[in-house]
């Protein structure tokens, strides 16, 4: 029955995220904001949406903080591994699309923040003020920078197919927008409850079930969206919106220490170790991935086993976390 409640609350997450994805791409179609900006800001954060109420409610409802720090390192190296899969299978036409270069700075952004929690969470040097490590205020501050620069890019993305659809005014996106954002939040808060359940079932450690079905779960409106965004053709979307729910995700870590009042929020264990190292490996083979698609060779030969090596670098990487953590 509570694999039931989880594959049910898991369909009513892809469901509206679909949604609140599909509405947002219309109000960039009436508005003249950057898409850069669009992909890696707005829809980024609508698509995390998941992750931060479940860790919310993980700190404040049921204070399990294991779940939330597997929740979000598990959530970002599954994007990245979906990221990686994605360019993997249409190197070709990601090769000749538009991919705005401020996502290689949310990525070197992101790569910094993992620097941090190696040497807060795995060396164990800690530093703080009123309880707040430093760390967060190191995120904060690089989250800002980020969205500063994607809002100064003004890289178009690809054209996308017509939307039958754009009948509708502003004002009637927003709303709809904001009744699935809601059933979004609803769905998301039921879900911890659902996976503390099976944590417990299961005699799962918490941060690997954060990752395993927080994390799965949590990304999935991410996995739905880039998909879709696959289709029409719409890379620098794509991109952004897995990078910048990367970076968007960290934000939540760092809110986490804020409401956490009962120690250090930058505990590590094996498995947090290996959401970490495997998670900066990933990251690291996107941001090469984006150096080899901007630079200029005569053979495409090369730029194409390029990426398909760096994409199963990034594949690997999840899939090295896996056996890491389930090795007892």
């Amino acid at each position: 029955m509570i694999y039931a409640e989880y594959l049910i609350l898991a369909a009513i997450v892809i469901f509206c995220s679909i949604k609140v994805a599909y509405y947002v791409d219309l109000i960039d179609k009436k508005t003249n904001l950057s898409g850069a900006f669009i992909g890696g800001a707005i829809l980024a954060a609508i698509t995390s949406l998941p992750e931060l109420f479940t860790s919310m409610s993980a700190i404040v409802l049921i204070n399990q903080p294991e779940l939330v720090t597997g929740n979000i390192l598990g959530s970002n190296i599954f994007n990245n591994t979906i990221l990686s899969a994605l360019i993997l299978v249409t190197y070709k036409k990601y090769n000749k699309a538009t991919v705005s270069k401020s996502h290689d700075t949310t990525l070197i952004c992101i790569i910094v923040i993992y620097l941090f929690l190696i040497l807060e969470m795995i060396f164990n040097v800690k530093a703080g003020i009123f309880g707040i490590s430093y760390t967060s205020f190191i995120i904060v501050l690089l989250y800002i920078f980020g969205l500063r620069q994607m809002s100064k890019d003004d890289c178009g993305s690809d054209d996308s197919e017509p939307d039958t659809a754009d009948s509708l005014t502003l004002k009637q996106v927003v709303a709809r927008f904001i009744l699935y954002s809601i059933c979004l939040v609803i769905a998301s808060i039921f879900i911890t409850y659902v996976t503390d359940d099976i944590a417990n079932e299961l005699n799962l450690g918490r941060t690997i079930a954060g990752a395993l079905f927080l994390g799965v779960a949590t990304s999935l409106p991410e996995v739905s969206s880039c998909i879709s965004l696959v289709k029409l053709g719409n890379y620098n979307a794509m991109v952004g919106n897995i990078v910048g729910s990367s970076l968007f995700n960290f934000i939540i870590i760092a809110l986490a220490d804020v409401v956490y009042r009962q120690g250090s929020l930058y505990t590590s264990n094996n498995q947090t170790t290996a959401l970490i190292y495997f998670g900066a490996i990933s990251v690291v083979s996107l941001l090469v991935t984006g150096v080899v698609k901007r630079k200029n060779t005569k053979s495409e030969r090369i730029k194409s086993a390029a990426y398909i090596v760096l994409s199963l670098v990034g594949l690997c990487s999840y899939i090295g976390f896996l056996a890491f953590s389930l090795i007892k």
